[in-house]
């Protein structure tokens, strides 16, 4: 009776395993959109120091689209808390963009 209890948390382990490993392109691709977000963020930043008005609104809209796509990617790879994260920080985003009037 012993011997099928432990097939089947054994089974069970090698699922929860793998699950993870089976997710973890999608996962992979949004942390490299969050990198991607936060390089742009750098980049915004910048050029709102040195008053470039346009191209600083345009990397805003860009980080929007990065924060938009690992969003998507979080949610397909099973990473829901992470993104409810980011619907914050896209909150965020749209206030910055209020605040340079873009």
């Amino acid at each position: 009776m012993r011997h099928p209890l432990r097939l089947t948390l054994g089974t069970m382990l090698l699922i929860s395993l793998a699950a993870p490993a089976l997710a973890a392109p999608a996962c992979l691709d949004a942390q490299r959109k969050i990198d991607e977000a936060n390089a742009l963020r750098f980049q915004f930043r910048q050029e709102a120091r040195l008053g470039n008005h346009d191209r600083a609104c345009d990397t805003l809209d860009e980080i929007g689209d990065r924060y938009a796509d690992a969003r998507d990617a979080f949610e397909d790879c099973g990473a829901g808390v992470v993104a409810i994260d980011l619907r914050s920080e896209a909150r965020a985003l749209r206030a910055a963009k209020a605040a340079h009037r873009c």
